[in-house]
């Protein structure tokens, strides 16, 4: 494969979570890769200190979505101008090849892949609602990569290996995990806290990321309960407390939802109403649609269809989530790039 390629893209950790994983490949594969960024969101966490990249670069770009006519603008402006920078290191490092895994940080870069004639780009759309630079960009795409998209030719999501490793078909319900991501969800963390104390009836122990906001009043609130549950803000142990749960309570964000496919976990889904395009909605309601799981908006939530779902087969359930993603997605996606730009 001729030249580096560039992974592109980020801002929020669903989709930095994916260019790791096209990172990972590429590394197996003796091809060098570049990070291209923004300096805003959470690009520079992630990757800043990277010893996996040829060279990373982290420009000062910011969405246009949700700014007034002026705000967009300047925003507008600023990426014109990355975009020509870009250019310019597309040139120096001889890339033919562009990844895009959406964001606002992926603008600049995807544009230089679109103005550059020798380069190809490649999207991997993780939501079953496109993002708005993902659809403006997929028609000047060599292929576009998703999980929802029928056109897709590789339909699985690229997860970390870690996730199947620790995957395990469950028979019933002993322990049960509450996931609002490391910023935490009110919603999640409060309708918990509503069946923290029927659940200790039931001898059902409570893991429980409440996020860094949150963290302090949920801990509180389970001492006064007399519950001993597992509460944190964050864990670089996401997987474990995975395989330790039977059930859980999670957003619906693309990378959650299939890392908890890949670990066969049993899921009732709480999606984050303000998502874009309700995206989180239509992430769950694909695997509802197909038995896989149990949805319901917050402005919905109920006891009773809770504990319905707790007691339901979800022995049934995670058996066919086994079945609902391959490990070897990021490979499949890697192949059709290399063959491509030979």
């Amino acid at each position: 494969m001729r030249g580096s390629v560039v992974v592109t893209g980020g801002g929020t950790g669903g989709h930095l979570k994916v260019a790791d994983a096209f990172v990972d490949e590429f590394n197996k594969r003796g091809i060098p890769v570049i990070f291209i960024g923004s300096s805003n969101g959470q690009d520079k966490q992630w990757f800043e200190n990277d010893k996996r990249f040829k060279k990373t670069y982290f420009l000062d770009t910011k969405g246009v979505v949700n700014k007034n006519a002026l705000g967009k603008v300047k925003s507008l402006f600023n990426i014109l101008s990355k975009t020509a920078y870009c250019l310019g290191l597309f040139t120096k490092y001889n890339v033919k090849t562009v990844i895009s895994v959406g964001g606002f940080s992926a603008a600049a870069a995807t544009f230089a892949s679109i103005a550059k004639l020798d380069c190809k780009l490649y999207i991997h759309e993780q939501n079953s609602v496109m993002g708005s630079l993902n659809k403006l960009t997929s028609k000047f795409a060599t292929e576009v990569f998703s999980s929802f998209l029928k056109s897709s030719k590789i339909k699985d999501y690229p997860v970390s290996q870690e996730f199947f490793e620790l995957g395990r078909i469950r028979e019933e319900v002993k322990t049960i995990a509450f996931f609002g991501g490391s910023q935490g969800a009110l919603a999640i963390n409060d309708f918990a806290l509503k069946v923290a104390f029927k659940l200790n009836e039931m001898d059902i122990k409570i893991i429980h990321q409440a996020g860094k906001n949150d963290f302090l009043r949920v801990k509180d609130e389970y001492e006064k309960l007399n519950i001993k549950a597992d509460v944190f803000d964050f864990s670089k142990e996401i997987p474990l407390k995975m395989q330790e749960a039977d059930f859980c309570v999670s957003r619906a964000g693309a990378s959650t939802l299939w890392e908890l496919c890949a670990n066969c976990l049993p899921t009732f889904f709480i999606p984050y109403k303000y998502a874009a395009g309700d995206h989180q909605f239509y992430n769950a309601k694909d695997l509802k649609d197909r038995g896989l799981c149990f949805l319901q908006r917050e402005e919905d939530l109920n006891e009773e269809d809770f504990f319905k779902a707790i007691n339901s087969d979800i022995h049934t359930i995670s058996k066919n989530l086994a079945s609902s993603i391959n490990s070897n997605a990021v490979s499949l996606i890697c192949n059709i790039i290399v063959q491509n730009n030979k």
